[in-house]
């Protein structure tokens, strides 16, 4: 095994068990989450809690096993991505920061991201393992298209925010 597949194995898997530890904590906190996705600004809170814990779960049990690893960065970068301009960019750097946590935290797990994009998933991964030379799988899977998702999950986000995202408001808990 080459060290970039030992690499591309542990940003996976560490990014992987964030987002699926985030998504099913959010799952477990429906209410509350929901209540907060209102108390932040986000119209229909309760979609926000749905499809956010749904994204950090499905992205983080793709990235583990490595199957659909650019398309599971996309997600990971968009999440990553409204909570940066929803949340934490307004807080500063610093994780710290209160009462909100500054930026720190989602800077990391989007380059993080990003970077696995850019390495592609290993050779320790299902996307390896059914990959076949010349097909369309294969281009799915190449690393320029992955680095491409990833941005495309910024643009994502940004379009997440830009329609549900309204800050100084409060919507109610649908």
């Amino acid at each position: 095994m080459e060290a970039i597949d030992t690499a591309a194995l542990g940003l996976r898997l560490v990014l992987g068990i964030v987002m699926l530890a985030h998504g099913v904590k959010h799952l477990r906190g429906r209410e509350k989450t929901s209540r907060w996705f209102g108390s932040i600004g986000f119209k229909a809170p309760q979609l926000q809690w749905f499809f956010s814990t749904a994204t950090e779960i499905g992205v983080g049990v793709l990235l583990i096993v490595g199957l659909g690893t650019s398309l599971a960065v996309m997600g990971t970068v968009a999440i990553m991505t409204v909570a940066f301009i929803s949340v934490h960019r307004m807080a500063g750097f610093w994780i710290t920061a209160r009462p909100d946590e500054g930026y720190e935290y989602v800077m990391t797990i989007a380059v993080a991201g990003l970077a696995l994009a850019a390495i592609g998933a290993g050779d320790l991964s299902i996307d390896a393992a059914i990959e076949f030379d010349g097909t369309a799988l294969t281009l799915l899977l190449d690393e320029w298209l992955g680095i491409g998702l990833a941005v495309a999950g910024i643009a994502a986000g940004i379009g997440q925010t830009l329609i549900f995202y309204r800050p100084g408001s409060v919507a109610a808990a649908d």
